[in-house]
């Protein structure tokens, strides 16, 4: 076994980043955390974050996104004071047709049969459950999961942050495109835009949709199907619901009294320029927070506070890519779709084989190496 690296370097300012980096930094390692612009300033700050593993996938998935979620109910323990890490439950359902009906009663029947708590409801049900919701917008049937959550990653990111502070970890921002330093087959640091060097024992990226690019810069293949995507932050409103999941708008609860909405319906309506920055027309926004209040009791209107748009990190064959990169010695990737309900497990495990030089048995299969020719 090789020696554990006493430095490491990880790239990326997000949650998954954050959470490497305050692993490590717990085992003992000095650890830098660099990132092109601010923290979280990329996906972990327009996601909905809804902390789940509802619906059907793989058993090895399904299990990871288990014990992310057994981590915030660990962090949420600790202090349930904490506004911006609650678990109010889920509510889903889709389109209220045969094909509709259908579907909900198979994800039913999936989650059921591992154990996943799934409730069918009716609308007299989702009444009684959530009263501030208009019933007559949800299907003849939905589904409840009343373990899930929601997490706001921005808050998420400032208190493993804090932390990484406290253990003496470094937080370097506004470095501009960085690229990996490569010495004889081995990542050894990272190189920021202005050509200075962060030289390191182990080298972790975890730059969301950006991964695949940084690595590809260094010969290894990670590929993407990252879309683009919107998330609105509304003004507070005096209406209360779990994490809710529509044909039409996914809403979650936010700190201080405000929602957070996204969809995919209005995807190809998103600008994305040469530059990188994603703009979309307000009417687009209007729209989303129109079919978003339509959920809630007749006479709910929820008003925008502001919107960012830009790409959803999502790997190309939809799984997890977590680990070490047997290609390139010295370098590990925490990439990922569902990265709030991964973000702590996720850090821990690829924290875990960079400390170790073991493979973690829950990353088994979403090694990067499965995309090496």
């Amino acid at each position: 076994m090789t020696a554990a690296p006493r430095t490491a370097v990880v790239l990326g300012g997000g949650a998954l980043g954050t959470s490497v980096a305050i692993h490590l930094a717990r085992a003992g390692v000095a650890v830098t955390l660099a990132t092109s612009g601010a923290l979280y300033d990329g996906a972990s700050g327009r996601s909905l974050s809804w902390l789940n593993s509802a619906g059907d996938r793989s058993a090895a998935y399904h299990a990871l996104r288990l014990c992310g979620i057994d981590r915030y109910r660990t962090l949420f323990a600790a202090d349930p004071t904490r506004d911006w890490l609650r678990f109010p439950g889920g509510l889903w359902w889709t389109a209220d047709d045969p094909g509709g009906a259908a579907e909900t009663r198979a994800r039913h029947d999936v989650e059921t049969a591992r154990g996943y708590a799934s409730q069918l409801l009716t609308r007299e049900d989702v009444a009684r459950t959530v009263p501030d919701l208009d019933p007559e917008a949800a299907a003849t049937a939905s589904i409840l999961n009343p373990g899930e959550g929601w997490v706001s990653l921005p808050h998420l990111v400032e208190h493993l942050a804090a932390e990484l502070r406290g253990r003496g970890g470094e937080i370097r921002t506004g470095l501009g495109e960085c690229a990996l330093i490569v010495e004889d087959g081995r990542a050894v640091g990272v190189r920021d835009a202005a050509g200075s060097a962060l030289r390191a024992d182990a080298v972790v990226v975890a730059c969301g949709a950006g991964t695949s690019a940084v690595m590809a810069r260094a010969g290894v293949e990670i590929p993407d199907a990252s879309p683009l995507s919107m998330l609105v932050t509304t003004e507070p409103a005096d209406v209360r619901a779990p994490v809710l999941n529509t044909p039409r708008a996914a809403v979650r609860p936010n700190p201080g009294g405000t929602f957070c909405v996204d969809h995919d319906w209005y995807v190809d309506r998103i600008l994305e320029h040469e530059d990188g920055r994603c703009t979309v027309d307000e009417a687009v926004v209007e729209e989303l927070l129109a079919e978003a209040s339509r959920l809630f009791a007749p006479g709910t209107r929820l008003r925008a506070a502001g919107w960012a748009a830009g790409r959803k990190p999502i790997p190309a064959d939809g799984e997890p890519v977590l680990g070490a990169v047997s290609a390139l010695p010295g370098c590990s990737v925490a990439f990922t779709h569902s990265g709030a309900t991964l973000a702590l497990i996720a850090g821990e495990t690829v924290a875990h084989e960079v400390v170790t030089g073991r493979r973690h048995p829950l990353l088994a299969e979403f090694t990067p190496d499965r995309f090496a020719a």
